[in-house]
């Protein structure tokens, strides 16, 4: 399957053990017969340890495996030029795995590099996994390294800001040190992080690649030996993917090429037009020459994606107006579906973070959909008009 193009593995990995059916069946068996007390143990200690079932064993219980999250999971590393993924019941059950991970290996310091999504930065700056944080800058990486550092961490596009981190200087900089990518803004169409030298990618699947609001979902590319890992940390932690929603996600990658590619165009005239506006101070997106000065558009991702953020010269309350007075764009968090979004960082989804590194009060988070970009710019016309 990878001989063949992104676009063609989109549509048919995942789905290479299918004989008598089209399209995956769902599995919802909770358990599973065991042949005998001998062969259900050995089957066990291999899911339960973080293998993967051998010919012949059965899965035993849906914590320790499923087909659909197998499925979806051999689909999604197939994407990410990886050899295997490890899908989870949300994006931050995934982050907790890989930051549990290297708690239980003895390295439970991390460097990150902010802004991250505010889940991540409040799970990092509480210590409340094990886990101790050196906050740093791409240029002082090397120098936050420490003997007991198990892990990097970096957005790129960064949550909420859009800014671009160049991962393979930060792999660089990291020496032997994993560096974990959070990819979801990019996805899987416009950045591969393990291509760069990333050890772990991740992504909160709950949106682009399940791309229509209605699951949630996480999941790891990765290597093998990570890989059995983090399965490790999944089945003693129950933090499976349901077998319904893994069902969903494989289906969505199928179309995220589709539409990460069309809600890219319509985010690059969004943000074009919001750049002509006297009450917007500024306009963060990758696909705009100042806010990618190194050329990572074209570089390191494949595209500017369709995530952008924007400040209002009213700062809180004229943010707040706005927000409150869109009427074809959803005021809600998350992002990467179908329909416009648009939310208040500062007072939602970054909230926990530290006063130092909160969003500016001002700024405003838009994940721009598939309606027509004529429509949502003259949403954001009517809104910004009140405000």
């Amino acid at each position: 399957m990878s001989s063949v193009a992104s676009d063609t593995r989109a549509v048919h990995a995942g789905r290479e053990d299918l004989v008598d059916s089209h399209v995956p069946p769902l599995d919802t068996s909770s358990t599973y017969p065991l042949p005998s007390i001998e062969a259900g143990g050995a089957a066990y200690e291999q899911l339960a340890t973080g293998g993967r079932p051998r010919p012949g064993d059965s899965y035993v219980y849906q914590r320790l495996w499923n087909p659909n999250v197998d499925r979806f999971e051999r689909a999604l590393a197939s994407l990410e030029e990886a050899e295997e993924g490890v899908a989870f019941a949300s994006g931050m059950a995934a982050i907790s795995a890989c930051l549990l991970a290297t708690v239980a290996d003895g390295r439970p310091h991390v460097v990150a590099v902010r802004p991250l999504y505010g889940g991540t930065d409040h799970l990092l700056s509480t210590g409340l996994l094990g886990t101790q944080v050196t906050w740093a800058t791409p240029d002082t990486i090397a120098d936050a390294v420490r003997d007991d550092t198990g892990l990097v961490v970096l957005e790129t596009p960064a949550n909420p800001s859009v800014e671009l981190v160049d991962i393979a200087a930060v792999v660089a900089a990291a020496g032997e040190v994993p560096v974990l990518v959070d990819n979801t803004f990019a996805t899987p169409v416009l950045q591969q992080p393990l291509t760069l030298g990333a050890t772990l990618s991740v992504h909160s699947a709950t949106k682009f690649i399940g791309g229509h609001g209605d699951l949630l979902g996480g999941v790891v590319a990765t290597n093998g030996d990570w890989a059995a890992r983090l399965r490790r940390v999944r089945a003693v932690t129950g933090g499976l993917l349901a077998p319904a929603s893994a069902l969903q996600l494989h289906r969505g990658l199928q179309t995220l090429p589709v539409r990460v590619r069309t809600q890219s165009e319509h985010a690059h005239k969004v943000a074009d037009w919001l750049g002509s506006r006297s009450d917007v101070t500024q306009v963060r997106y990758p696909g705009l020459a100042d806010c990618d000065p190194t050329g990572l558009v074209g570089r390191q991702m494949a595209g500017p994606g369709s995530m952008l953020a924007f400040s209002l010269v009213g700062g809180f309350e004229a943010a707040a107006r706005v927000a409150e007075a869109c009427q074809l764009i959803v005021h809600a968090v998350s992002l990467g579906g179908v329909d416009s979004l648009i939310q208040h960082p500062a007072a939602l989804t970054h909230r926990p973070v530290a006063p130092e590194a909160r969003p500016d009060a001002g700024l405003l988070r838009l994940s721009v959909g598939l309606e027509d970009p004529t429509d949502v710019i003259a949403d954001l016309a009517q809104a910004l008009d009140q405000s």
